[in-house]
């Protein structure tokens, strides 16, 4: 491998404005390079994930959800993210949020195998989510399902990103409080 094909690899560095704060620009790129190179954050561009973060905008609308209406799941977590960052000015901030954005995805993952194990829904299935959830019975199961499904894929992907950015921005790896 040259020198340059391993600078390709790694996500890029966050530039700092002259508030201390990470450059919109900085940040726009750092998100498009872990949509592109990190597995678990481009699942959010995945038609399968797509198709969910549909059914959750509409299933908001339907149950009086006030939402956004983003175009895809990409510009939802894309949106989010750096939202997250220009909002979680300090490193407190952004720990605290971090702290929020990894217990909401241990939430959702948690409850998404308690529910695909008491159901036995097949998670090694190529299947969409939309399609395992047709096993359920109650509409009530059906939406948590699917709520925790999207919920665990949009937290890791903000995970991911954000997890590094704090380390660009700190010069230390986020570690979760207890």
């Amino acid at each position: 491998m040259t020198e340059a094909t391993l600078e390709d690899i790694k996500p890029p560095q966050l530039r700092r404005a002259a508030d201390g704060l990470p450059e919109p620009s900085s940040i726009a790129d750092l998100i498009e390079w872990f949509l592109n190179y990190d597995e678990r954050t481009a699942r959010i561009r995945h038609p399968h994930t797509n198709e969910l973060f549909q059914w959750k905008q509409q299933d908001d609308a339907a149950n009086n959800v006030a939402t956004y209406p983003f175009e895809n799941a990409e510009a939802r977590f894309a949106v989010g993210t750096f939202q997250a960052l220009q909002e979680n000015r300090s490193e407190p901030l952004l720990g605290l949020w971090l702290n929020d954005v990894t217990a909401a995805l241990h939430e959702a993952r948690n409850t998404k195998a308690e529910i695909a194990e008491a159901n036995k829904i097949d998670e090694t299935s190529t299947d969409s989510v939309i399609v395992k959830a047709e096993k359920l019975t109650t509409k009530a199961e059906r939406r948590l399902y699917l709520s925790s499904c999207w919920l665990e894929t949009l937290y890791t992907a903000e995970a991911r990103v954000l997890g590094w950015a704090y380390q660009e921005l700190y010069g230390k790896p986020f570690s979760p409080t207890t």
